[in-house]
């Protein structure tokens, strides 16, 4: 496993559209996923999806688990990965929910997003095996953030032209400073 460079706003490559796996999961497809499951944690972030660092095919890695409360800070919780290969959203709630959004690709951002509040996804996991599941709270917004990323859009694209180019200044003057 390796740890790789997540790239940042304003890289084309973030507005790529990914293409979808093709022939299913390979040893050489989970390599990948274990990489990004390793950079995720090293950044710290809870989700990535693989053109956020250089890869355009629609793989997205998760973990959402917290760590237990009143654990120190630098303690870490349970690990618990998730992965999805050609993941696709095959049935949304009208009823809609607000989160406070972040991006390891837009660092130190975070703005309110509104979006569907479950969603039905499909998808093929580490195994192979396809998975049909619904999410609802932080795993809709989680996979639906990291789902945009595989059509080339950031969470910044749901704000207003102004909020978003000032995003793009901030990491840009972030970046020059580094």
């Amino acid at each position: 496993m390796a740890i790789r460079e997540i790239i940042t706003v304003p890289n084309p490559l973030l507005k790529q559209v990914s293409k979808p796996v093709e022939g299913g999961v390979t040893d050489e497809l989970r390599a990948l996923m274990d990489d990004m499951l390793e950079t995720m944690y090293d950044a710290p972030g809870i989700g990535l999806a693989a053109i956020q660092i250089g890869e355009p095919v629609r793989v997205i890695v998760m973990d959402l688990q917290e760590k237990p409360e009143g654990a120190p800070e630098d303690a870490e919780g349970e690990k618990k990965p998730l992965f999805f290969v050609n993941p696709e959203i095959v049935w949304a709630s009208e009823e809609l929910s607000s989160y406070d959004e972040g991006c390891l690709s837009v660092p130190e951002i975070y703005d309110e997003v509104v979006r569907p509040e479950k969603v039905r996804i499909r998808y093929l996991n580490y195994q192979g095996e396809q998975v049909e599941e619904e999410a609802e709270g932080l795993y809709a917004t989680c996979i639906q953030h990291e789902m945009d990323h595989l059509n080339g859009v950031l969470f910044i694209d749901h704000l207003s032209k102004l909020k978003r180019d000032r995003a793009v200044t901030r990491v840009k003057k972030l970046k020059r400073v580094a």
